[in-house]
């Protein structure tokens, strides 16, 4: 198939995907060192990020947005059955648009539970805690503890299929989320530029809401 270079990824994309790559990791570490001042702070970033990439998710350029890459069951079997390449596609393909979901809904999960969860006595009481009753909290936090496996389990997925592209299909995945850049069929235009006054107010009012719910959630408890 003839191919050429696009813009694919806009620059908030990859702004969140390597912020996750690099915040997953680090959350796990402050939290087998019982850094749980860093952890509790990194958490509530990676909250921020996780509705940010919700809202660009809506608003967001052509290959960011999820009405445009989230397909229905019979595509993603006429995917899986090799009846659509993968270079037809601008931005994600239908099975990595299922990783997509499955990485922002276990994350969001993990956030989540930690934000009700914790212990008054090792300083690692999230700031929603007051929300629920103790055997709630105590639920949330034995789930919280164990739950990163599921999470590091999709990312090693993710992992896996980047190389499995790389090997076999001949497409690289890595070069176009750090420079915006790939190979595409003929067919697909570039990707739609982004706007920087929607991304910036995006990015505003997801530091804002996790602000909040670092802050105890004022008004709300």
């Amino acid at each position: 198939m003839a191919t050429h270079a696009v813009k694919i990824w806009d620059w908030p994309v990859r702004l969140t995907h390597w912020s996750f790559a690099l915040l997953l990791p680090a959350m796990y570490l402050t939290a087998d060192n019982s850094e749980w001042g860093w952890h509790m702070r990194l958490g509530h970033v990676l909250l921020a990020l996780i509705i940010f990439r919700v809202i660009w998710g809506v608003i967001g350029t052509d290959t960011a947005r999820f009405s445009s890459f989230v397909k229905g069951p019979c595509v993603v079997l006429r995917y899986l059955r090799a009846e659509l390449s993968h270079k037809e596609y601008k931005g994600h393909t239908p099975l990595g648009a299922l990783a997509v979901l499955a990485l922002l809904g276990l994350t969001l999960a993990q956030v989540g539970m930690g934000l009700f969860a914790g212990d008054p006595y090792d300083g690692a009481t999230g700031p929603l805690n007051s929300l629920v009753g103790v055997g709630t909290a105590n639920f949330l936090t034995d789930t919280h503890e164990w739950f990163y496996y599921a999470v590091f389990g999709m990312v090693g997925l993710h992992i896996a299929a980047v190389v499995y592209y790389r090997a076999f299909q001949a497409q690289k995945l890595i070069g176009p989320m750090i420079g915006g850049k790939g190979e595409k069929a003929l067919s697909v235009e570039d990707n739609t530029p982004a706007p920087w006054g929607r991304a910036l107010g995006a990015l505003a009012v997801s530091g804002a809401i996790a602000f909040w719910v670092y802050s105890g959630a004022p008004g709300l408890i």
